[in-house]
């Protein structure tokens, strides 16, 4: 005996549900829903948005997608001040300035190489902050704006080490 398998045309079902060919020339693209039963009897965890195993960024208020733990830009920064040999300038908590420039880094700690001083070995946490040493404030000795104002004598300032 011949059996033949009959299916209907998904296009007759569009029309049916309304979802007939666009003005436009488009057609709307109808996804199947998941079941809300995996073949083995186990909520599945695509419908179920609660379930511990739910996958993120499926519209669950409760859940967020956490930020990466680390971002890699010190990382960044750093191999790039060590490639290209950059004088910097490391102050630290009690705001003594260090000069010299990062040999190496890891987790915890940044080597200086300091001309005609020892190298030194500065733990992150005593560091409040860094920036490159072509980037420290100059001081402007310049003649007043206002012909009223006393003229300044210059200063001879030494840098601090």
């Amino acid at each position: 005996m011949n059996r033949k398998l009959i299916r209907p045309n998904f296009s007759e079902i569009k029309e049916r549900m309304g979802h007939g060919p666009r003005p436009g020339g488009g057609t709307e693209v109808i996804t199947p829903t998941p079941s809300p039963v995996t073949a083995g009897g186990a909520p599945n965890p695509v419908t179920d948005l609660s379930a511990a195993t739910a996958p993120q960024g499926l519209g669950s208020p409760r859940r967020k997608i956490a930020p990466p733990e680390q971002t890699n830009a010190e990382s960044f920064y750093y191999l790039k001040q060590m490639q290209t040999k950059t004088p910097m300038v490391i102050v630290l908590h009690n705001d003594e300035k260090l000069r010299g420039v990062i040999e190496w880094y890891d987790k915890h700690c940044l080597k200086i190489n300091r001309i005609k001083e020892p190298n030194l070995l500065v733990p992150k946490h005593n560091i409040k902050y860094i920036y490159k040493q072509d980037e420290e404030p100059r001081i402007r000795r310049g003649r007043p704006t206002k012909k009223d104002e006393p003229s300044v004598p210059d200063l001879d300032l030494q840098p601090f080490e």
